[in-house]
C-alpha cells in the first residue's frame, strides 16, 4: 500500500480529464499541518502557469473531475477535497477506507509492502576491512549502513549481491607472512600467533624496521607470493583464514548479514590487473609518465584545466587500488550482471571513486545503463570533535566497543528491571547494547559527521534504539494484560479519533518511506519514520484508552489491532536496520 502513489494516479487522471498536459506532475505530498488535509496536491499552480489560466479555477476543475470519477467508480478513498490558498488541493482520506487498509496491513506478513515489479541485480560493496588488522570503529559505518541497504533492497524483491572487498594483498603481506612463519616455528599454532592481530602487526612492523635480514626476507616473500609460490600461498591462506575469522565474529555480534562467501578481496582480481592495464594502453588512455602507467582524466580537471592523474601501474610494475577497483567493476558488470552498484566508502575516497567511475565508463568497461553510486559517509567523532580514539589516542577496536556497549546496557537494564533473570538480562543487554550502537549511527544523516555519546545512544527517551525497543515491548505487555492474541482479533478497525487517524496514516506510509530510503540510500529516513510512529503511538495510547473499564469491546479490539500494527511496523523497520526487539525490557 502506497497512499502517495494511489493519490498520484487519481490526481493525474483528473488532470488529464481537464486537459492538463500529460508531462506535468501531480506533486502529491503529505499534509504538513492539521486542518490542511492529510495529503496535498500542489499541481494546479505550475499547470495553470503552463496553460495560461487561473490556478484556483484549474484546481476547482481538477477537484470536480476527481469527485466525478469517485462517484463513477464507487471509490470511497477520499472523504473530502478542498482548495486552499492560490490553488493547493487538500485531500482528506476516508476513515472507513483507512480502517480497511490498516486491517489488511495488520494481517499481512509484509505489511502491504509490495515487491518491486522490475527487480534489479544490486551489488553492494561494504565493510572491506584490512585483514592485516582487527576491525576498528572506522569500519562501523560502512558495515552497518551497507547492511541496512542490503536488507531493505532484498525485502523489496531485488537480487542483492553483497561484496566484502577486503584488503588481503599487497606489500605488507610479505612482512606478515615472514613474521607468521617465524612465530609458527616458535609456537606452532597460527591461531595463537594471530590471537591479537593488532599486536601481531606491530611485532611484524618492528621486526621489519629493526632487522635488515628480516626486511629483505619480507621483500622476497612479497615477490614469491605475487608469483604464486606454493609455500607463500599456504602461509598467506593461513593468515587470511584466521583474520577473516576475527571479522566474522564481529559481523555475528553486530547482527550483520555478511558471510565468508561474500568476500571478494583484492587478491581475487589479480589475474585481471595486467589485462586492465593492457586494454587501457591499447585504447590510448594509459600513457607512460615517469615510468608509471597513468590515465589523465580531463573530465575531472582542476580550475586551471589540468587533468586529474590516475596511476594504474607503478614504476616498478606494481598495481594499485585503482587497478583493482577497475577489475572489480568489470567482474561486477560482466559476471555478476549488476544493474546498480553501491559503494559504501567514506567521503575521503570521493576523488578516487570519481576517477574509477569516470575511467570505467570512458574505457567502456561499464555502460551507461549501470548505475554507479559512491554513497559516502561522514566520520564518527569523539566528544572533542575529533575522530573517535581511545584515551591514549589509539584506534578503538570494534570488538571492545561492542563489549562495552553490552556491559553498559546490562547495567541500565538491571537498574530499571531488577526482577529479570540473569538469562533475560543477558539477552536484553545484547539487543539493547548492539542496537544502540547501530541505531545511533544509522539515525544520523549518512553524509554528516556525528559525535559518539554513550549517554544519548543508550537513552530510553528520544530518537534511540531503546526508545523504539521499549515501544515494541509496551505493545506486547498490553496484549499480555488483555489476555488475547493478535490473530484472534478479526473485527473491523474503527478510526474514530484524530489520534487514531494520524497514527493510521503514518503506519500506511511505510512503503513510501522504504522506497525513498532505497532510492537515496539514507537509512536515517527510516529511523525518523520509526521514531515518529513510536511517538504518535505514545500520544494515541494516552488519548485513546484500550483496556480501561467502559471501553466498548469493538473499540477495544480495534485499538488492539492498531497497536499490533505499530509493533509489527517497528519490528520490521528495525529488522531492516539490523536491530532486534524483545518481548520484555
Amino acid at each position: 500500500m502506497n497512499i502517495r502513489e494511489l493519490l498520484n494516479q487519481k490526481v493525474l487522471h483528473a488532470m488529464k480529464v481537464v486537459g492538463v498536459p500529460s508531462e506535468l506532475p501531480a506533486l502529491i505530498a503529505p499534509g504538513k499541518k492539521a486542518g490542511f488535509g492529510d495529503y496535498q496536491a500542489n499541481c494546479a499552480m505550475g499547470a495553470a502557469k503552463a496553460m495560461g489560466t487561473n490556478p484556483r479555477d484549474l484546481a476547482a476543475k481538477i477537484v470536480q473531475a476527481m469527485k466525478a470519477t469517485a462517484v463513477l467508480e464507487k471509490d470511497e478513498t477520499i472523504e473530502e477535497l478542498e482548495i486552499a490558498g492560490p490553488g493547493f488541493i487538500n485531500i482528506d482520506l476516508n476513515p472507513e477506507w483507512l480502517g480497511a487498509q490498516i486491517a489488511k496491513a495488520q494481517s499481512d506478513a509484509r505489511l502491504q509492502v509490495e515487491q518491486v515489479a522490475a527487480p534489479q541485480n544490486v551489488v553492494i560493496d561494504y565493510s572491506g576491512p584490512n585483514l592485516a588488522k582487527e576491525m576498528h570503529v572506522g569500519h562501523l559505518r560502512s558495515t552497518i549502513i551497507g547492511d541496512s541497504l542490503a536488507r531493505l533492497l532484498e525485502f523489496q524483491g531485488h537480487n542483492v549481491i553483497r561484496q566484502n572487498h577486503v584488503g588481503d594483498w599487497g606489500t605488507q603481506f610479505g612482512m606478515l607472512i615472514a613474521e607468521l612463519e617465524e612465530q609458527l616455528g616458535a609456537k606452532g599454532d597460527e591461531a595463537m600467533a594471530l590471537k591479537d592481530l593488532e599486536v601481531f602487526y606491530q611485532q611484524a612492523k618492528k621486526h621489519f624496521d629493526d632487522d635488515e635480514a628480516f626486511a629483505n626476507k619480507a621483500r622476497e616473500y612479497v615477490v614469491r607470493l605475487q608469483s604464486g609460490d606454493a609455500q607463500m600461498l599456504k602461509l598467506w591462506e593461513q593468515f587470511k583464514t584466521i583474520s577473516l575469522h576475527h571479522s566474522t565474529e564481529i559481523y555475528q555480534q553486530l547482527n550483520v548479514t555478511l558471510k565468508d562467501t561474500d568476500v571478494r578481496g583484492e587478491s581475487f582480481y589479480n589475474n585481471d590487473l595486467a589485462p586492465v592495464v593492457k586494454e587501457l594502453q591499447d585504447q590510448g588512455l594509459a600513457v607512460e609518465s615517469d615510468g608509471a602507467q597513468v590515465v589523465f582524466l580531463q573530465e575531472l580537471a582542476d580550475k586551471e584545466g589540468n587533468p586529474s592523474p590516475m596511476i594504474i601501474q607503478k614504476q616498478g610494475g606494481g598495481f594499485l587500488y585503482a587497478t583493482t577497483d577497475l577489475a572489480a567493476l568489470r567482474y561486477r558488470v560482466n559476471t555478476l550482471k549488476a544493474n546498480r552498484i553501491m559503494y559504501f566508502i567514506d567521503a575521503r575516497q570521493s576523488l578516487h571513486m570519481q576517477q574509477v567511475f569516470t575511467l570505467s565508463r570512458k574505457a567502456k568497461f561499464v555502460d551507461e545503463s549501470v548505475s554507479l553510486e559512491h554513497l559516502a559517509f561522514g566520520t564518527m567523532m569523539g566528544s572533542d570533535g575529533k575522530p573517535f580514539k581511545t584515551r591514549t589516542g589509539g584506534t578503538v577496536k570494534l570488538a571492545e566497543l561492542l563489549t562495552e556497549a553490552v556491559e553498559r546496557a546490562g547495567a541500565l537494564v538491571s537498574e530499571k528491571n531488577p526482577d529479570l533473570s540473569a538469562d533475560e538480562i543477558a539477552e536484553i543487554s545484547r539487543k539493547v547494547g548492539i542496537g544502540s550502537v547501530k541505531y545511533a549511527d544509522l539515525c544520523k544523516t549518512r553524509t554528516n559527521d556525528y559525535i559518539f555519546s554513550w549517554e544519548s545512544m543508550l537513552s530510553f527517551e528520544g530518537n534511540t534504539a531503546p526508545y523504539l525497543q521499549y515501544a515494541f515491548t509496551r505493545v506486547q505487555s498490553i496484549f499480555r494484560k488483555a489476555g488475547v492474541t493478535p490473530e484472534s482479533l478479526t473485527n473491523a478497525i474503527i478510526i474514530g479519533t484524530e489520534q487514531e487517524k494520524t497514527l493510521a496514516i503514518k503506519l500506511l506510509q511505510f512503503s513510501e518511506v522504504l522506497d525513498q530510503v532505497a532510492r537515496e540510500a539514507m537509512p536515517h529516513l527510516l529511523c525518523t519514520y520509526l521514531y515518529e510512529i513510536a511517538s504518535l503511538y505514545m500520544t494515541f495510547y494516552e488519548a485513546c484508552p484500550i483496556l480501561k473499564d467502559g471501553i466498548a469491546p469493538d473499540v477495544r479490539d480495534s485499538r488492539l489491532r492498531l497497536c499490533h500494527l505499530v509493533a509489527k511496523t517497528i519490528e520490521q523497520g528495525l529488522e531492516l536496520l539490523g536491530i532486534e526487539v524483545m518481548e520484555k525490557m
